[in-house]
């Protein structure tokens, strides 16, 4: 792919224009493979998925509790960068939440586009907030489009107006004492394990993980679906629709 080309499609992914200068391992998958999924919102990719019989029916998704936040934004693809925070209890003297290179070094070696997933260990999670509108923009120059925790969101307008994606369990008004416990680790949010790398697919339905592996055959297993559902909607909006056509066209 052309430059000019790779510019136009990180931009088309929500990438902002300061991600170029940050360095950027070569993804498992072409620009065009994320930008297929992209088009599409969660229930129809998970739909898709299910044909492939690569996972349970059950798993793969974030329970309901995890949110978005800014549901008018098109959906959010992108690889995770995974880590686990605190909030409750100072941190350890001299620690600075938004002053960690060796997180942010971290976050460069997974391909853009990236999506942090932070696990909130307090218990209950959500005393306070990791994002605000300078982790969103720090986040947002390293190659970041959103970020998805079990913990809490802050500064909502002003991350909404940079078209940083926000999925989180909580609204809260503080930082209280949050700090990184950990990164590059597994971590759980919503019920769902997510690894460094991952491909993370969210929406206002939720998030759930796309499996790298049948990834480039989804858009062509969305269009199977589509036209077969296309099928069953026409003909129950349409004035000819009876029952016993009904069953005949589902095989009911």
């Amino acid at each position: 792919m052309q430059r000019r080309d790779l510019l136009a499609a990180a931009s088309a992914l929500g990438l902002s224009p300061a991600a170029a200068a940050v360095p950027s391992p070569e993804g498992p998958l072409d620009f065009k493979v994320l930008l297929d999924i992209r088009r599409f919102d969660t229930p129809t990719v998970a739909n898709a998925i299910e044909t492939f019989n690569v996972r349970p029916r059950s798993e793969g998704f974030m329970r309901p509790e995890i949110k978005c936040v800014f549901p008018e934004f098109s959906p959010m693809v992108g690889y995770a960068v995974t880590g686990k925070i605190r909030a409750a209890q100072a941190p350890p003297k001299g620690v600075s939440y938004t002053k960690r290179s060796d997180w942010w070094d971290f976050i460069v070696s997974i391909p853009q586009p990236r999506v942090i997933v932070l696990e909130d260990l307090d218990d209950p999670p959500g005393v306070g907030s990791f994002w605000g509108e300078v982790n969103g923009s720090i986040h947002r120059a390293l190659g970041c489009i959103g970020a998805v925790t079990n913990g809490c969101v802050r500064d909502l307008k002003e991350v909404r107006e940079m078209g940083f994606h926000f999925f989180s369990q909580h609204i809260a008004v503080s930082h209280a004492y949050v700090h990184m416990v950990e990164f590059g680790k597994p971590v759980a949010v919503g019920g769902l394990t997510v690894k460094p790398g991952d491909l993370m697919h969210g929406d206002l339905h939720g998030v759930h993980a796309v499996p790298i592996e049948i990834a480039p055959k989804i858009a062509a297993a969305v269009e199977k679906l589509v036209a077969n559902e296309r099928r069953t909607i026409d003909f129950c909006q349409s004035p000819g629709f009876t029952l016993a056509g009904l069953k005949k066209l589902t095989g009911a």
